[in-house]
């Protein structure tokens, strides 16, 4: 068999903030939340980190904020991702999940949704960056433990001030620093330029982290070589394939190849997935919460290469619209498992 290639020729696998495993779950709204990344790091993840916090509504003791934000006693590589427009709120919040055991605090400042940006947070911030660095100096003045950063390369084609926000930003204590390889105003069109990455590892002795577009080992392998990054990040590629970290860090020559679970190991695999769901949540919220996950398991089966298959139309919208956990894991597990259709498993019945 011959050897998957690894790192590109001169690559240093970077220490902390995050481990020997320079591949990183990236924050995604909705997605991220503790059962997930806890699935995600049972396979393997130099980091996890939390999906998108508003530090005003943590501040406010809102349950939704607080569930995102939640950690768990006793996890391993986590960080928690904050967003803000205000450094005493940026600060207070910080100080607050560094309290309730948060080992890393990541500040955002490249999300592009509007909803965000039009409050001047997320990825605005690249047009401020006078104030960005007030905001990193907050958060940095306020805890003891390592403060990232994770930006765009700049809000358009007329403001790529990455490498220039990058050099601010160590400068104020920021242990990392991740970039996504677009624009805000790419939003996710196009293609990631990890190549433009390159510029902010070389403005910067910190550890960079490409982002954007990276799915498996080649991609990684690609984005580490444009760059010149010390680590990459996935973020959409995980969706319904939480070893894919594992898979890549595997193809880096840095672990062994994971086991990838198929038919009733992936069923019994989606099915703790879906309980953890439910008792984090509760019933209710937890079988909403959980649709768009067994969506991705079943998209990742129906990709899956020689092993695909196709799961039958039908099969798949009564697991999608099933309201009882019984009967989306019995449905699932036929999903998984090859069994060909809906009727039949009626007619068997």
């Amino acid at each position: 068999m011959t050897k998957q290639p690894a790192y590109p020729s001169g690559f240093k696998v970077a220490q902390p903030p995050f481990g020997g495993l320079p591949v990183l779950l990236a924050p995604m709204a909705g997605i991220t939340d503790l059962p997930f990344r806890r699935v995600v790091a049972g396979f393997g993840a130099g980091l996890v980190v939390s999906e998108m916090v508003a530090s005003a509504e943590l501040l406010t003791a809102r349950p939704s904020a607080r569930a995102r934000a939640e950690l768990g006693l006793g996890e391993g590589a986590t960080a928690v991702q904050l967003a803000g427009r205000e450094a005493g709120a940026m600060a207070e919040a910080a100080r607050m999940l560094e309290g309730q055991g948060a080992r890393i605090i990541d500040i955002n400042m490249g999300c592009p949704a509007k909803k965000v940006t039009s409050g001047w947070s997320g990825s605005a911030l690249m047009r401020e960056p006078d104030h960005a660095l007030r905001l990193i100096e907050a958060v940095r003045g306020a805890v003891s433990v390592p403060v990232t950063l994770k930006m765009r390369l700049g809000w358009d084609e007329g403001c790529l001030n990455a490498p220039e926000l990058a050099v601010r930003a160590e400068g104020a204590g920021v242990s990392m620093i991740t970039v996504h390889g677009r624009t805000r105003c790419q939003f996710y069109r196009g293609a990631a330029d990890w190549a433009a990455i390159a510029a902010v590892v070389r403005a910067v002795s910190v550890p960079v982290v490409a982002n954007g577009d990276i799915i498996d080992a080649s991609t990684a392998r690609a984005a580490l070589a444009a760059s010149g990054a010390a680590a990459v990040m996935v973020g959409r590629g995980a969706r319904g394939r939480p070893w894919v970290l594992a898979s890549i860090a595997a193809g880096l020559g840095l672990m062994p190849l994971p086991d990838i679970p198929h038919g009733a190991q992936r069923a019994a695999l989606v099915a703790a997935h879906y309980d953890a769901i439910l008792s984090f949540y509760g019933r209710e919220l937890g079988l909403r919460v959980a649709r768009k996950h067994l969506g991705w398991y079943l998209d990742a089966a129906a990709e899956g290469g020689a092993e695909g298959r196709a799961i039958p139309s039908d099969l798949r919208r009564a697991i999608l619209t099933a309201d009882t956990p019984a009967r989306v894991m019995a449905l699932m597990a036929d999903a998984l498992s090859g069994v060909p259709s809906l009727p039949a498993r009626a007619q068997a019945a």
